[in-house]
């Protein structure tokens, strides 16, 4: 191996190195990604999450991007040798490989963060929506009885109010109306 290295330019040396290096951290971050493991101290400056963080904009120039970015440039360039291309064009190959590397990393993380979705439940969801009584609602806002009521794919045990002149007793088929300032729903009896 020793011998093969040595045979070769400074030209094809450096690539080999870019490509060999950031091949092997390419692939630590790739394994630690997968399994969730969590990268302390590599590329922390770069990559830190700020608290308050409303969210992933497009990260273009990141570690992970960058080290795509080198085992791409350095890969492409090997090839673009082995097609014994002038050093002119062997660059820019592997320049823009790298870049389109760094883009398509960059594009799938910020759609990937797209994806997620807060958790915070959207009571307005709820109108217009037939669940049943849970626990006994008070006529006419008396007390609060609770409903079950399917919101954003969730079934879920809400606080409700009825404006009815009797109670809504358990099992009792009814449709929310409206929300509350303070979110307790507004139900009424469908089938009356």
């Amino acid at each position: 191996m020793d011998q093969w290295f040595e045979t070769l330019n400074l030209f094809e040396k450096v690539y080999w190195l870019v490509a060999g290096v950031s091949s092997v951290i390419f692939l630590v971050l790739l394994i630690l990604t997968v399994v969730g493991g969590d990268s302390e101290g590599i590329g922390e400056d770069v990559d830190a999450e700020i608290e308050g963080d409303t969210g992933i904009d497009f990260q273009f120039l990141s570690f992970k991007n960058l080290m795509g970015f080198f085992t791409i440039f350095g890969w492409s360039g090997i090839a673009a040798l082995s097609g014994d291309l002038p050093r002119f064009w062997v660059v820019a190959i592997s320049i823009v490989c790298g870049l389109l590397m760094m883009l398509a990393m960059a594009s799938l993380f910020y759609y990937l963060a797209k994806l997620q979705s807060s958790g915070t439940l959207n009571l307005k969801n709820a109108i217009n929506q037939v669940g049943e009584v849970y626990l006994t609602v008070g006529a006419d806002r008396s007390f609060i009885g609770k409903v079950s009521i399917n919101v954003q794919g969730t079934l879920r045990e809400l606080e409700a109010l009825t404006e009815e002149h009797s109670d809504l007793h358990q099992g009792n088929v009814v449709r929310v109306k409206t929300v509350t300032d303070n979110g307790i729903l507004i139900v009424e009896l469908l089938n009356k």
